[in-house]
Parts: structure tokens; sequence; C-alpha cells
């Protein structure tokens, strides 16, 4: 990706774990780096499809003055996310401050921290079996959009599906959304979670009825194995209530441990029956 790059911006604020440093404050020094495609603004000479730099400073140095955080790292933390919401544009940040005054008695140039964090590209799958199946996705979709830290982009027909799992219960709506996060694979599921427990979800019977299920099948092309949380989806190339709404919004999308696209899987389930 192209760059805009702010570089060495000094800012006069309020951040420290000692009383003296939020009291009388000190020097920051901010850089950052803002990851977009510059292209269509390059080629058309307008400013509206690029990222005001000017804007972008004043937003780090007004962060930086209104808040006021014990650790660098916080401050950090907090600054790359509302660079990322900044502009639509920029996909990635990697930001540095550096504290030149760090109370730590040697002689130093600065103390610093660096982080680079970027919008991920994720897939959650969509199920509902129970009441007003389409209402429960739909309000689920809504909730995740007025999310600061998700961006939804494609969401694929809803379709109607015969139980998966051998369990005896109504038929199912399912879908599959693509969004833009911030959030960590854990935080997400976390925030996941919430939405099914807000639509009365209950987790009596494995892959027994639910008012609303939501499943991260694929966060970047990470591989990720832990006690509650399997990315990609363990068992999502088994599911052609999974790999139909794939393939219809992201047919070549590859599976990051068989390598083989969406639409490939799903022609590739169909052989086996």
């Amino acid at each position: 990706m192209d760059r805009i790059i702010i570089e060495n911006l000094e800012v006069f604020a309020y951040h420290g774990v000692f009383p003296e440093e939020t009291m009388l404050g000190q020097k920051f020094i901010v850089s950052c780096v803002l990851f977009l495609d510059t292209g269509p603004a390059g080629t058309n000479d307008d400013i509206e499809k690029t990222v005001d730099y000017g804007a972008a400073a004043h937003l780090i140095k007004n962060h930086m003055e209104k808040h006021t955080y014990k650790l660098i790292e916080s401050a950090a933390e907090h600054l790359a996310q509302e660079l990322l919401k900044f502009h639509d544009n920029v996909r990635q940040v990697e930001l540095e401050i550096k504290k030149p005054w760090a109370p730590i008695g040697l002689s130093l140039d600065y103390a610093a921290v660096r982080i680079c964090r970027k919008w991920h590209e994720v897939y959650i799958g969509l199920g509902s079996n129970l009441g007003d199946r389409t209402g429960y996705i739909r309000h689920a979709v809504n909730s995740l959009a007025e999310m600061k830290k998700c961006r939804v982009e494609k969401l694929s027909e809803l379709i109607e599906t015969e139980p998966y799992g051998g369990v005896e219960q109504d038929r199912f709506m399912n879908g599959v959304l693509k969004m833009s996060t911030i959030f960590t694979p854990r935080q997400l599921l976390e925030k996941l979670h919430e939405l099914e427990n807000e639509a009365g979800r209950e987790r009596n019977v494995r892959w027994g009825p639910r008012t609303l299920d939501l499943d991260i099948l694929f966060y970047d092309d990470e591989i990720l194995e832990e006690n509650d949380l399997y990315i990609p989806h363990i068992d999502l190339i088994n599911r052609e209530f999974v790999l139909g709404p794939m393939t219809e919004i992201a047919p070549y999308k590859k599976h990051p441990v068989y390598g083989r696209t969406m639409k490939e899987l799903l022609e590739s389930l169909y052989e086996k029956r």
C-alpha cells in the first residue's frame, strides 16, 4: 500500500505514571504512517480521494492533549484506533510515540512505543432457527454495522437450510457477512457472544436450536487454535450452508489451510454426495 507519513510531531501533554507528569505535563514526539491507496487522488489531483495529512496531524495533537494515560502504550493504542477510523481509505497505521523527558534518572534521547494496527478482513457465519429468524440476523448485522470498530461490507442472501448435526429441529436461515474490524479475534468473539445473548441464545444442546448463531469463519488468513476459538472455523468445509453464501460473496477467497477457494470447496462437497 501507499503511505502518508507524519514525522516527529511535537505535542505537550499529560501522560505518565507519576503525579508530576499528569500535573506539569511534558513533551511527546509522535510519528505515524498511514497506509492507503493514493492512486485515485494522484490521478485526479483530488484531495477528497486521499487523507488530509494536516487534519490527521491535528487529530493526533488534539487526542494527545485531550486525554490522559498512565502508559504511552495506552496512548498509542487509543490513538491508533482513532487514526484508523479517521478516514475510510486508511487500512493500516504504524505509530510511534517518543517520550524524551522520561523520568528514569538516566541520560537518554527518549523512551518510545511503536505499534502497528490495521483493519482486519473477517467473515461471519449467520444462523437462526427460532422465532423471527430473519429479524434476529438482520438485527445482529445492524448492530455490528453500528459498532465504531466494525465496517460491514457485504451480506449474502439469507437462505433456508436443513439442520446440521443430527438434532431434530426446525429449518435454519443462514448467510455470511463480510466486514472489516479493529477488534482482535478474542474481542470480536466476545462481541458476537453479547449479540447472541441479547437475542436470548441458550446453549443447552450442541448443534441444537438457537435464536442466533454467529461464527467467525475467517479472520484475515490467520490460523488460530484455542479452547473455544478456532480460526478458520473448524468444520466449514463440510457445511453447504456456509460454503454457498461464501461462494456468493467471495468465491475466490482461499482457505489458508487447504489452499482452495470457496468455489472449489463447494464443488468438492457436491462431488462427495
